[in-house]
Formats: C-alpha cells, structure tokens, sequence
C-alpha cells in the first residue's frame, strides 16, 4: 500500500460478547501516494489476558481485521499510473527540459583489474567524484557487487567512451532520464529516487509538471496476484503541464558558448529592455549554482549609472567638472582608481563615467546625502520585490549610515549588492527609458514590480551618451567592433576572500542600440570588467 501515513479512531460504543471479549469498531484512514485519503470501517475482537489481568488485551488476528471484505489468502495492493511529466519550454515552445539519454557508471570489484587507472579516468572526467571515498566502497563491497559511481549524459559519456571503455571492472547502463537542456542551473534538476522537482523550476513547479496520478486500492489473490475486488479508484489522471518560459534559445545558447569557452565560474544575463522579458540566464557551471538569478554581488563600477543618474537627476550635466584625482581619502580610508590611475582636475561627469573614475565620484561626496542612491535605486527597481516566477534575488541599496558607507556604496562596493538580473535590467531600463520588472514564467507573475520614481528624459539621454562613448573611447572598448551599436559600463568589485585576501569579480553590463536587448556579465574570482568581463561580453554578442 505504500501509506504515507496510517490512522486508527476507536468507536466509543463497544459490544460485550461471550467469555469477556470485546468487538470494538473502528475507522483506519490511510493516506495514499497520489491518491490522497481512504478510509473504511472495520472492527476487531479483543481478548482478556488468559492470566486475568485487567489492563492486557489482544486482538484476534483474522484478514477481516485488515479490511472487511478481505479473506484469507488475499492482501491490499495499490496500484497507480503515474502521469508523463511535463517539459519546461522555451519561449518558442521548444524544450528546456526533457527525457534524455544517459548512462550509469558503475563498478564490478571482482573484475577491477586495475584500480589506479579506473580512478585516473573517472576523475578525468570533471564530475567532482571523490575517488579516495569511492576506492573505499570498492573495498568494502562484495566481490559481485555493483558500486555506483556516477551519472553522466549521453554527450560526456561519448566524450570519454573510449577511455572508460578501456578499463576493465567498469560497467555502463543506457537510460533514460529528464534532465535539462539549456539554462540547466535554472531549470534545475529532478531527485534521482523519486523523480520529484529537486531544484530549479522542476522544483517550483513539481505539482503542475508532475499532474495527478490514476489509482486503486484492490483486494489480490496473494499467490497470483491477480485482482479480486476494487475498494478504492481515482479515475482520470491528468498529465502534467508545461511550464513556459521567456527563454530564447538563440541568446541563451550564445551565452552558455561564451561561458563554456572561457571555463570559468561566471553568469550571463540577458534582458529585453521592451518587455522585461528574460532572454537568457546562463550560468558556468552548467549544473552549478544560479547566480544569473540569485547572486548577492557587489556590483562595482556597473552601479555608477545608478550613481551618475542620481547626479543628473540632482542638476550636474555631463560636461560639469569632477575632478578625478590619484586618491579619495574618507574617514580615514583611502579609495583609488584601478591601476591607481588619475585623469586631473579638469575631469567631467562624462569623462569620469567612460573612464570608470572612482574618486571622481568619492571625491563629490558631498553632492549625495545618505538616503540619495537608495531613492534614485528606485527608478530601476533594486531594492522591490520581483515577481519573476523563479527565485531571484533583486538587490540591495540600504541607505548610508556614515560618509565611508556612502564613499563605497557610490562605487558599488560596500553594501550595495545586486544580481547580474538585476545589473542587466538597469541597463534595460537605461535603452526602454522606463523599468520594467524581468519575467521568467509570465503565467507565473501575479504583480509585476513597478517603479516609485522614474529618470527625466536629459538623465536617460545623458546615460546613453555615456555608455556609448564607454564602448567607443573608454573602459568597455572590448565591445568597440561589435556590430549593433553596443552601449556598456564596466565594473571591478574588490571582495574578501576567506584567507583574508582580496580578489574581484569582473562586470560588464550593456545594450544594443539596434536590437531589443539589454545584458550583463559577471566573472567571479579575479580580473577586471574591460580585461576580462569584456571580451566574454563580446563574444556573446557576436554569437547572437
């Protein structure tokens, strides 16, 4: 019966019957995978002790006991017809997510010739197998035994066919299971045993993927198995539904090719600025954790639209001089350029913004009052509640409780944090002019986001200027010979690391002036946006 759970309520009328027994009736109330609650009504005889003992009673045991039609020799079984599971789409239907060929490693001890080269390919592989604890379980099991090993898709089994092929005492099983195609760290995964959602949007969405199941509870002949009586049915089981997301294939393939080449920890977003409609969300690696969505990040020189808005929107013009000097010194702490570079006094607001500037900005300190970048946050939706129909983390601009908290917030360091959704929705909202909250799985989105306050058209006009001349004369030239007009701000964000060094992660965030596209990349541990976010950036867009 596979009862996920087993109740008994005792009658309170009982039937004295002869020698001091009892019949005592009673409802069991099973809960039942698939089929919800069955209950009936039985009853048992209870017994006084041979030895007289008032408070030790035991129940007859007779198959009706069980269940009243029930005789000897038959049982209860459930059967259920599990529904087919549903896909998660892309936008133009096609799947995300599907049955797919793959293959079970395994190995046989008994045949394990060489143990040493069996571990060599399997960490060649790149699946994380801990083949020290692996050796261990070969070498507890019984000779005949199978230890499992690993799970891999069809592509990276055929990858390394030949080498695991060649080593004696591994053993290969083809299946099939649904795994995800593309956007895999978003679209998330199913629980090996149970086949349930276990990440992503196969977990979100388990219920409306995973439909209702069709069920009986029937009495069996216990030796033939074959049915007698149906107690209990559940007729018309439903098959799941899909799942539809906003996901272009198109753009999404182009930035998994972009992260795949580089090998490296790092997400790309993409955005249209139009809708708000997620394009892509592409993670390395594949299967790893999705910070394209969920990433808290301090976002570094990219939130200086964010701060070069709240200037203009305050009355500073792009050709209004800021200076950009060597060094910014703020209650004691001492900000610099990267490269520790310095542009002089003449410096403007446009030419800081191109040369991504940071003491141009920390050195006008005084132009912002604490709560000015959390108010101006606003215009692009940081700091909300996103309906997106995933889990998203939609960014924080807390206001600045002191004059170094705001020094580093200005430069998108401190507390400010987004993700890179969020970081390529400011840059759709600089192309639409107007945000629009992302959307993952529209049929999802009950409220979508919308803005308290909104940038003038000089602001918008003046962002645009800057981030094309960023391309085309300044920090983010990676993107100068890519066709479609391509705006961009660059971004280095400095972070602590657990020895108590710092590292970086590298922006780029950016539109298309001639397509209906907006992006963000981010490269966690190292490098800086025009060297390193730069090029990826690049080659994601010539790969549309």
């Amino acid at each position: 019966m596979r009862a996920e759970s087993l109740a008994f309520e005792v009658a309170e009328e009982v039937t004295e019957g002869e020698d001091g027994a009892f019949t005592v009736p009673f409802t069991a109330t099973f809960a039942l995978e698939g089929l919800g609650e069955w209950s009936y009504d039985s009853s048992a005889l209870l017994l006084p002790a041979a030895d007289g003992a008032e408070d030790e009673w035991t129940v007859r045991w007779e198959s009706a006991v069980v269940h009243p039609d029930l005789a000897e020799g038959q049982t209860l079984v459930l059967t259920t017809e599990e529904p087919e599971r549903a896909a998660i789409l892309a936008a133009d239907g096609e799947e995300l997510a599907g049955p797919s060929v793959v293959f079970d490693i395994s190995i046989w001890p008994s045949r394990l010739t060489d143990p040493d080269a069996a571990y060599e390919v399997l960490d060649a592989l790149g699946a994380g197998i801990d083949t020290d604890a692996l050796a261990d379980r070969v070498e507890a099991a019984e000779p005949d035994q199978a230890v499992p090993v690993v799970t891999l898709r069809e592509s990276a089994f055929q990858e390394h066919e030949t080498a695991l092929r060649g080593v004696e005492g591994l053993q290969f099983q083809e299946g099939t299971r649904t795994l995800a195609h593309a956007a895999r760290s978003v679209v998330g995964a199913l629980d090996p045993d149970g086949g349930a959602g276990a990440s992503g949007l196969q977990s979100r969405y388990d219920d409306q993927l995973t439909g209702t199941a069709a069920g009986a509870v029937v009495i069996a002949d216990r030796e033939s198995g074959d049915a007698v009586e149906t107690l209990h049915e559940q007729e018309g089981g439903e098959p799941g539904t899909p799942v539809r997301t906003t996901i272009d294939l198109t753009v999404q393939r182009a930035a998994e090719a972009a992260l795949a080449d580089l090998g490296r920890e790092g997400s790309i977003v993409a955005v249209q600025p139009s809708t708000g409609n997620v394009l892509a969300a592409a993670d390395w690696p594949a299967d790893g954790f999705a910070r394209s969505l969920e990433g808290q990040l301090a976002p570094g020189s990219t939130f200086k639209v964010v701060t070069a808005a709240a200037l203009l929107e305050s009355g500073t013009g792009p050709d209004d001089v800021l200076g950009c000097p060597q060094y910014a010194t703020v209650e004691g702490q001492r900000f610099e350029n990267q490269d520790e570079f310095e542009l002089g006094p003449g410096t403007t607001l446009h030419d800081a913004f191109t040369a991504s500037c940071n003491t141009a900005f920390i050195d006008n300190l005084d132009r912002f009052d604490g709560d000015t970048l959390t108010r101006t946050a606003e215009a692009f939706g940081i700091g909300a509640v996103w309906d997106v129909g995933a889990v998203t983390f939609d960014g924080a601009v807390p206001v600045a409780d002191s004059p170094n908290a705001l020094a580093a917030s200005l430069i998108g360091q401190g507390q400010v944090q987004a993700s890179p959704l969020v970081m390529a929705s400011v840059a759709a909202t600089v192309a639409d002019g107007t945000f629009r909250q992302p959307q993952l799985v529209p049929d999802a989105v009950e409220a979508r986001h919308e803005a308290t306050a909104e940038l003038g058209a000089d602001t918008l006009e003046a962002l645009r200027t800057m981030m094309r001349d960023t391309v085309t004369e300044g920090s983010a030239s990676a993107l100068r010979d890519v066709p479609g007009e391509p705006h961009g701000k660059t971004g280095t964000a400095e972070f602590g690391t657990e020895d108590g060094e710092l590292s970086t992660n590298a922006w780029m965030i950016g539109y298309l002036g001639e397509r209906d596209l907006a992006f963000a990349v981010m490269l966690e541990d190292g490098g800086s946006g025009g060297r390193d976010a730069g090029p990826v950036a690049a080659d994601f867009l010539n790969g549309l």
